[in-house]
């Protein structure tokens, strides 16, 4: 079903991200993963040529906090892959203190949804040289929580963990909208969906009493691989080669707040997204 598929995923080396990788391997695609620690990168690559040899797996290394650093890797895998089938930005946190990378951004806001946007961007012509290609956008139910404020998208004034987080995943759905209209006749979809709450590493960089809690509910919470199978659906499903725009929960549409759904937001959030990636 993906034999000689391209997948450039990041938030590959655990959690939901490698349940999919390795499924979609065995599918037949071929992955390209963006990960910023050598070690479990070189793990996880390691596990998918050992399962599914000759296949020209590929690791990149890059901090997808710093736009610098997203615009890099996406120019270094541009340069190698003609075509790029599947896209899945799949990288993410939740941080407990408020914390400004180089860049003067807010880390959470930075690494879930400035990343997502810059390595896109990237990306896109190689997206467009597939003919039929996706990106495939992790967002989150705790869309719910979130909140954009254009006079402060970098939560000086107050800053909240779970609601920058959720702020954050609101990008990703809007985000995934705006990208859907603006791609629509270059033969290219854009989806999001929400894994549910499962027990992966996420969470675990909180830090304090929000990493103590995350600790504790995921006792409580459903398997990774159960988060993974809506990603794997969203890349492989020949039923969606037409559907863009969308936002999925359980491999079905999921209910979106009155803001996610919001298309003048989302072209303006686009517009400040261009803006900070240009400034940088």
């Amino acid at each position: 079903m993906m034999d000689g598929k391209v997948i450039v995923m990041t938030g590959a080396t655990s959690g939901i991200g490698r349940i999919a990788a390795e499924r979609l391997a065995d599918m037949g695609a071929r992955l390209v993963v963006v990960a910023r620690d050598p070690a479990r990168g070189e793990g996880m690559l390691a596990d998918l040529v050992a399962r599914t040899p000759d296949r020209g797996h590929s690791i990149h290394y890059a901090d997808l906090s710093r736009i610098s650093e997203a615009k890099r890797v996406a120019r270094d895998i541009a340069a190698v892959e003609t075509r790029i089938d599947v896209l899945v930005n799949n990288a993410g946190a939740m941080f407990s203190r408020r914390v400004l990378t180089a860049d003067g951004l807010e880390r959470t806001f930075a690494l879930n949804h400035m990343a997502y946007f810059v390595l896109t961007a990237g990306l896109v012509g190689r997206l467009v040289a597939s003919a039929q290609a996706r990106v495939i956008n992790t967002a989150s139910n705790a869309h719910r929580k979130g909140r954009i404020d254009f006079d402060d998208l970098q939560s000086e004034r107050s800053y909240r963990a779970f609601v920058a987080y959720g702020t954050s995943k609101l990008c990703n759905i809007l985000f995934t909208r705006e990208l859907a209209r603006r791609v629509s006749d270059l033969g290219v979809t854009a989806n999001s969906f929400s894994p549910g709450f499962v027990a992966t590493r996420f969470g675990d960089e909180a830090g304090g009493a929000h990493g103590a809690f995350m600790r504790v509910a995921k006792l409580f919470a459903g398997r990774p691989e159960q988060g993974a199978e809506t990603l794997v659906w969203l890349a492989a499903s020949p039923d969606l080669k037409d559907v863009s725009g969308e936002y999925f929960y359980q491999c079905r549409r999921g209910t979106l707040t009155a803001d996610a759904q919001n298309d003048a937001l989302a072209r303006r959030l686009w517009a400040e997204s261009e803006a900070i990636a240009l400034r940088a």
